[in-house]
C-alpha cells in the first residue's frame, strides 16, 4: 500500500505506535500584487512540507517504532498587518497568531514527537520565535523553519512568481504582472511602519515579477526543499526554536 504523508488523510489508529515529525506549513492570506492569488505564502509553504514529508518515511524513530513526516493541514491566516490596505487581506495579528501557534503546538504534542512549522511568510517570523521558545520552555520539542529564498525580492516579485510557476503556474496571471516598487526594502521602512506596503507600492508589488520562470522557480524550490530536509536530519534548534 503506498504510504499516505498527509495527516488529514490518515485515521487515529494509523498514528498509534508511530514516531511522527509533523510539518505544519503557516501562511497567509494577503495581497499580492494583481498577478498572484492571496494564498500564496500557504501555497509556498504547503509545497515544500508536501514534498519533504512525501520523502521522509523512516525506518524507525528513536524508540525503534515505524516513524513518518507528516504535513498537517496548512494554517492559512497569519499577521499580515502590513497589507491591509489592500482588499483581500486578512490578518490575526500578532497577539492572536501567537495565542494560535501555542495552543496549536500543546494539542499536537501530545501525541506529535517533534512539531514543525514551516512558514511562508515573513511577517510570521517574529511571533513564531516568540510562540515556539514558549513551547520549548515548556518541553515541547517543537521548532520553525522559514521558506526563504537567497537574494529574493521582497513581495510578489521575480522569486515568489518564479515559484508560482513551476507548481501552481494556472494561478498566475502573467498579462497582470507589472514591476512595483524595487528600492531596497531597508529605504521603505519608515514609510511601510506608518502606511504599509499601500504607502509604497500602488500595486502591491515590491519586486520586479515581468521577468519570472518556472524553471527557476523550480531550481529555488528543489533547494529550498533540500535544505529543509537535511535540517530534518540534523533536528538543530536555535534560541529562536528556529530549524537550522
Amino acid at each position: 500500500m503506498e504510504r499516505r504523508a498527509a495527516l488529514g488523510q490518515l485515521s487515529w489508529p494509523e498514528l498509534s505506535d508511530c514516531t511522527v515529525t509533523l510539518l505544519v506549513p503557516l501562511g497567509a492570506t494577503e495581497q499580492h500584487g494583481p498577478h498572484l492569488p492571496l494564498d500564496t505564502d500557504t501555497r509556498i509553504a504547503q509545497a515544500v512540507a508536501e514534498r519533504v514529508a512525501e520523502g521522509g518515511h523512516r525506518d524507525a524513530g528513536p524508540s525503534g517504532d515505524a516513524a513518518s513526516v507528516l504535513t498537517a493541514p496548512a494554517l492559512n491566516y497569519g499577521a499580515s498587518g502590513e497589507h491591509e490596505g489592500f482588499p483581500g487581506t486578512i490578518s490575526l495579528g500578532h497577539a492572536a497568531l501567537e495565542l494560535l501557534l501555542v495552543e496549536y503546538g500543546r494539542s499536537a504534542c501530545r501525541w506529535a514527537d517533534r512539531l514543525l512549522f514551516v512558514n511562508g511568510h515573513g511577517g510570521n517570523a517574529n511571533t513564531l520565535a516568540t510562540a515556539v521558545r514558549r513551547l520549548r520552555y515548556e518541553g515541547r520539542d517543537a521548532a520553525w523553519f522559514p521558506c526563504a529564498f537567497p537574494e529574493a525580492d521582497a513581495h510578489a516579485g521575480h522569486t515568489e512568481t518564479s515559484v508560482l510557476l513551476h507548481f501552481s503556474p494556472s494561478e498566475v496571471c502573467a498579462t497582470a504582472a507589472q514591476a512595483g516598487n524595487t528600492a531596497p526594502v531597508a529605504t521603505l521602512l519608515p514609510a511601510m511602519r506608518t502606511g504599509g506596503v499601500a504607502a509604497v507600492s500602488a500595486n502591491g508589488v515590491l519586486g520586479d515579477p515581468t521577468g519570472a520562470n518556472g524553471e527557476h522557480g523550480a531550481r529555488l524550490l528543489d533547494e529550498l526543499v533540500a535544505r529543509l530536509d537535511s535540517a530534518l536530519a540534523d533536528w538543530h534548534v536555535d534560541e529562536s526554536g528556529r530549524l537550522g
